[in-house]
């Protein structure tokens, strides 16, 4: 297993997760970017709106294995993992 494509996995997992987060913000509440995030964290909703966004990790997750990129839709599980444990904690 090569490891810079399960890390370049795991970026582009950590990054459609950011992706995903900002586009449920911006298009589901009437909130901007930074004063959605926020007033969702002030909340208590900011795990629950990371977890929403991560639900884009899918589609980058079936495109690579499509394409035959194991190592880097692995570090895409693991990045979704790692978001998991940071849920928890917030």
């Amino acid at each position: 297993m090569n490891k810079k494509d399960v890390l370049f996995g795991f970026i582009i997992g950590i990054f459609t997760s950011l992706v995903g987060t900002c586009l449920f913000i911006t298009f589901f509440t009437e909130f901007d970017i930074l004063y959605g995030v926020k007033t969702i964290k002030n909340n208590g909703y900011l795990g629950k709106v990371i977890t929403l966004g991560t639900t884009l990790d899918l589609v980058v997750f079936a495109i690579l294995l499509k394409k035959d990129k194991e190592p880097m839709a692995g570090g895409v599980i693991f990045a979704v993992i790692i978001l998991t444990f940071l849920t928890l904690l917030i």
